[in-house]
C-alpha cells in the first residue's frame, strides 16, 4: 500500500509536472503566434515602405529629367542671351554710325544748298525776273482759257437744255398723235366688226333665198 502511495504521489506530480510543461507550451505558442502577427505586420508594413520608397525614386527620376530639362533651357536661353545681348550691341553701333553719316550729309547738304542759294541770288536774278514773268504771263493765259471754258460750258448747257426742251415737246406730240392713232383705230376695227355682221347677215339671207328657189322652183314660178 505504501509502494501504491508513492506511485500515485509519483503520478500526481507528475501530472502536475506534464500539466505546467503544457501550460508553458501554450504560452510559448501563444508568444510565437504574437511574434509571427508581429512579423507579418512588419512584412507589410516593410511592403508599404518598398512601394513608397519606389515612387518616392519615380518622382526623383522625374524631378531630375525635368530639372536638367530646365538647365539646358536656361543655358540656351543664356546663350541666346548672349548672342542678343550681341546683336543690340552691333545695331546700337550701326545706328551711331548711321545717325553720324546722316548729320555729315545733311550738313554738306545744307552747305551746297546755302552756296547754291548765294550764286543764285548774285548771278541769276535776270533768269529769275525772267522766269517769273513767263509765269505771270501764263497764269494770265490760264485766267482766260477758264473764262473762255465757262463761257463754252454756260453756251452748252443752254443749248442742251433747248435740245431737252424740244424733245420733251417732240415726245408730248407723238403721245398726243399716238393716242389720237390708237383711238381711230378703235374706230375702225368697231366699223369693220359691223361691216363684217351686215355682211355675214346678207350672206345668211342670200343663202336662205338659194336654199328656197332650189326646194321650190314651181311654187315661187306659179
Amino acid at each position: 500500500m505504501e509502494d501504491s502511495g508513492a506511485i500515485l504521489c509519483q503520478i500526481s506530480s507528475f501530472k502536475d509536472m506534464l500539466d505546467q510543461v503544457n501550460e508553458e507550451i501554450e504560452a510559448n505558442i501563444q508568444a510565437t503566434r504574437e511574434i509571427e502577427s508581429q512579423i507579418v505586420k512588419c512584412t507589410e508594413v516593410e511592403s508599404a515602405l518598398a512601394a513608397r520608397e519606389s515612387e518616392l525614386m519615380r518622382t526623383a527620376y522625374a524631378l531630375q529629367f525635368e530639372i536638367d530639362g530646365l538647365m539646358r533651357v536656361y543655358a540656351g536661353s543664356e546663350t541666346s542671351l548672349k548672342h542678343l545681348d550681341e546683336k543690340i550691341c552691333c545695331l546700337r553701333t550701326r545706328r551711331d554710325e548711321i545717325l553720324m553719316s546722316m548729320n555729315n550729309r545733311r550738313d554738306a547738304f545744307m552747305a551746297s544748298c546755302l552756296a547754291f542759294q548765294n550764286e543764285v541770288s548774285v548771278k541769276d536774278n535776270d533768269e529769275v525776273c525772267t522766269l517769273l514773268a513767263e509765269k505771270e504771263l501764263l497764269q494770265n493765259e490760264v485766267h482766260s482759257l477758264n473764262k473762255k471754258t465757262k463761257a463754252l460750258e454756260s453756251s452748252t448747257a443752254a443749248f442742251v437744255e433747248e435740245v431737252l426742251e424740244d424733245l420733251q415737246h417732240t415726245t408730248s406730240a407723238l403721245d398726243v398723235e399716238i393716242r389720237s392713232g390708237n383711238i381711230e383705230n378703235e374706230k375702225l376695227l368697231k366699223d369693220i366688226d359691223e361691216i363684217k355682221k351686215t355682211l355675214s347677215s346678207l350672206m345668211l339671207a342670200r343663202t336662205q333665198e338659194m336654199v328656197i328657189l332650189l326646194c321650190f322652183p314651181f311654187k315661187l314660178s306659179v
